[in-house]
């Protein structure tokens, strides 16, 4: 019997579809492989030295170090980028462990391969994804907050999240009982923002202390922000070009182009969404009154002024997007950052 040299495995919470090829293409096995480690391990070790492909997903990261460590290679395709296997009209988990190994067979650029983080870039990322949620749990009791006051005919002065919480004494009587535990929650919910922006700074620091002093000078890149694109990048001199960084976080244009067709359309939001998001608000901060005179608020601006419809939306991501690219040049050149060219600096 031929040997498997190729395994696609379509990953599941409950157990994975692994199918196994020979050298020459044909179907030699097909296997429900268990979604335990020894499951996994069980299965990789009955086919030595074959290629094993998956996708990106929640799984992947842990069977792919059970693959590396049984001496496999390992290819992680980028789920969101293989159209040939989503897009199929006879999709089922069987055919999608086939076409990734069938694919992997004929050119292995088609998968988009992506490299898995390390240990200490994937703890980061989850302090920061941590702290997201926190972030947009207070948002939305904020938020709900208002709306039961502005329903009342009260309406509380602006201020930030954070010191919302000084404004309960401003409640109307009609909404205060009720109000009274969401305040508590708040003050929880921005104790323990506070701890994990002392748990990302010392993080950074210890992993990224030299790439995160070049990007503190940098208006509107705070240490989450860094963080987040600290991890999400990995190594940066494994990008061909700076410009690299537009695409991979999905603030460039999406395109359909076909013969005198070429419509404009909206960015990919491909990558990593909070990175991306992160990007947006650093933009927004540096076009904003508070930002300082730079390259970067002087190009947002130049495209807000042309005017029309989003102007200011289009701006904002333009400035992401530039934002990015200069963050990865910097990481790559080991570069200083200068505000303004004039000045002497590459911004």
């Amino acid at each position: 019997m031929d040997k498997v040299t190729i395994i696609g495995m379509d990953l599941g919470d409950k157990n994975h579809k692994a199918v196994g090829l020979s050298a020459s293409g044909e179907v030699i096995s097909r296997d429900e492989v268990p979604c335990t480690a020894d499951g996994v391990r069980s299965y990789l070790a009955r086919h030595p030295g074959a290629l094993l492909v998956v996708e990106t997903g929640a799984h992947s990261r842990w069977v792919s170090r059970i693959a590396l460590g049984l001496g496999h290679e390992v290819l992680v395709g980028n789920a969101r980028r293989l159209r040939v296997i989503w897009q199929s009209s006879r999709k089922n988990d069987w055919r999608d462990a086939e076409m990734l190994a069938r694919v992997a067979r004929t050119d292995r650029s088609l998968l988009h391969p992506v490299a898995l983080r390390c240990d200490g870039d994937q703890e980061l990322m989850r302090m920061v994804k941590a702290r997201d949620l926190l972030v947009k749990t207070r948002t939305a009791v904020v938020n709900q907050i208002r709306g039961f006051c502005k329903s009342d005919g009260a309406r509380l002065r602006k201020c930030s999240a954070a010191s919302f919480a000084n404004l309960e004494a401003d409640v109307p009587p009609s909404v205060r009982e009720i109000a009274k535990p969401m305040f508590e929650v708040l003050s929880k919910v921005s104790e323990k923002i506070g701890l994990y922006d002392v748990m990302i700074a010392d993080a950074v620091g210890r992993l990224h202390g030299e790439e995160a002093a070049l990007l503190d000078p940098i208006a509107g890149v705070g240490p989450v922000t860094a963080a987040a694109f600290l991890a999400a990048v990995g190594d940066a001199e494994a990008f061909g070009r700076a410009r690299d960084a537009g695409p991979y976080f999905g603030l460039v244009p999406a395109q359909d182009q076909s013969g005198a067709r070429d419509p404009q359309k909206r960015i990919t939001k491909e990558g990593n969404a909070l990175v991306r998001r992160l990007l947006v608000t650093a933009a927004s901060y540096i076009m904003g009154p508070f930002g300082p005179d730079c390259d970067l608020k002087r190009h947002g601006l130049r495209i807000a002024e042309r005017g029309g419809k989003n102007s200011r939306k289009r701006a904002r991501v333009a400035v992401a997007r530039k934002l990015a690219v200069l963050m990865l040049a910097i990481l790559r050149d080991r570069s200083e950052y200068r505000p303004l060219k004039e000045a002497g600096g590459a911004a």
